[in-house]
């Protein structure tokens, strides 16, 4: 299974996506993220993410910011968006109705058919990135728990 993290510009809130979600799953799990815009593309994650994820034993040194190309669509078995922007961004980009299944609000594993979004940190305080961080965490735990039971039944 790949799964992967979108935001806008892949730079805060999909690289913590990123990172919890394999923290809790196995290496047998690709997990990547990417973002709508290639404005911050070779970028590290921002420091605030970064300390925040290494707040929570989570490591995101390594993340380099990359724009989701035509190519996401057809590698990754899931696609989930931070935000209703990237949604609509993501779901423009989808060839066929098969693309566009893949992708989703990753809240709304805990909320379905809500539309609750993943504020975006970035202009905000470190106290914004921890609210961020607990949001995904969450979610993470709900697909993890539903990956790992599924193929499990497999």
């Amino acid at each position: 299974m790949k799964i992967l993290m979108l935001c806008l510009g892949n730079i805060c809130r999909s690289p913590l996506a990123e990172g919890i979600l394999r923290n809790k799953l196995s290496s047998d799990f690709e997990i990547d993220s990417a973002g709508t815009i290639s404005m911050h593309e070779g970028q590290k994650a921002d420091k605030r993410s970064i300390k925040v994820a290494t707040n929570h034993h989570v490591d995101i040194n390594e993340h380099r910011s990359r724009p989701i190309t035509a190519e996401d669509f057809e590698n990754f078995d899931r696609i989930y968006c931070m935000d209703l922007h990237n949604l609509e961004d993501a779901l423009s980009m989808a060839k066929n109705d098969e693309q566009r299944a893949k992708v989703s609000l990753i809240l709304d594993v805990l909320t379905s058919g809500k539309s609750n979004e993943v504020p975006d940190p970035y202009w905000g305080d470190l106290s914004d990135f921890e609210n961020v961080y607990q949001m995904l965490d969450e979610a993470c735990d709900v697909i993890a728990k539903e990956i790992n039971f599924n193929s499990k039944t497999i």
